[in-house]
């Protein structure tokens, strides 16, 4: 079993809280089920608990939720699992953006602190390139994941709990699925966890504010093109698991004014796509 070291608290708090860091309130702990979890209840019970712009690490989480009530499991020391909370002063016409904003931030952290040519996957997974083909990802492996949860306050706000995964050292013999990758096995060199946090935390701050500072005008400040430009679903050929069962094909053109995937389909219509499962495909039926 690999051993690996833990992130310091005191240093990590150092690097990233305030007056020197971005963030209001940072906690690290050693292990959790899911950090997600941990911050919806404390916000349920106590509005204050996490104001805005902080951010909850576990050393180790053991119970991680993904989207559709999956899990997400990593081994101790190998990942960076964290909610990050921002309270929202935009429509809530424009909460969609979120999973996808955040994917952005997470895409660029990759890039920047490994080196690794990561893009997105409508509409929150995180991939960087592999070698050899898996069904529905082709030559690409998932090495992390959003979860967005949305939380009402007793004043009228809203709060979001964005929920990130990032796997950074598991060796093949540690992932789960033959769809999963690390870091590391990208060809990520001399990169450790606390550089991909530090970094993760940065791009999601300034994407973050340029979306709040605009009012969640995604197209007039810039966000719509700028995620678009890293969502490798685009121009694809897709099949979506739609919820109830359906399964729509076709070629994933472009993004909704809502954030919303469309896909054009064989018959030349346009289907707009708001929650789904998105598998790439190398040819379309």
């Amino acid at each position: 079993m690999t051993t690996r070291p833990a992130l310091d608290p005191d240093e990590v708090r150092a690097l990233l809280q305030r007056p020197d860091g971005p963030l209001t309130r940072v906690e690290v702990v050693a292990s959790t089920g899911s950090t997600n979890a941990d911050v919806v209840r404390d916000l349920r019970a106590d509005p204050r608990s996490w104001p805005d712009r902080s951010l909850l690490v576990a050393d180790h989480q053991v119970a991680g939720k993904g989207r559709r009530d999956r899990t997400w499991q990593t081994p101790a020391g190998a990942a960076v699992t964290c909610s990050f909370v921002v309270h929202l002063g935009m429509p809530s016409d424009r909460y969609g953006w979120l999973p996808l904003l955040a994917g952005l931030g997470a895409v660029r952290a990759v890039r920047a602190t490994a080196g690794v040519a990561a893009s997105l996957k409508w509409p929150n997974d995180v991939l960087v390139p592999a070698s050899g083909d898996v069904e529905g990802w082709g030559s690409a492996r998932k090495v992390g994941g959003v979860l967005c949860e949305l939380v009402p306050l007793a004043d009228g706000t809203v709060a979001a709990v964005v929920g990130i995964g990032l796997n950074v050292l598991q060796t093949a013999d540690e992932l789960p699925v033959p769809s999963a990758g690390s870091l590391a096995l990208a060809g990520a060199r001399h990169v450790d966890r606390l550089a991909v946090l530090v970094g993760l935390v940065e791009a999601l701050e300034d994407v973050e504010s340029r979306w709040d500072t605009s009012g969640g005008a995604v197209q007039e400040s810039g966000l719509a093109d700028e995620v678009a430009s890293v969502l490798s679903t685009l121009g694809t050929g897709v099949a979506v698991d739609l919820p109830g069962g359906d399964v729509l094909e076709g070629v994933a053109v472009r993004l909704d004014d809502d954030g919303a995937l469309v896909v054009r389909t064989a018959a030349d219509d346009e289907r707009r796509v708001l929650a789904g499962d998105v598998r790439h495909l190398r040819t379309l039926a």
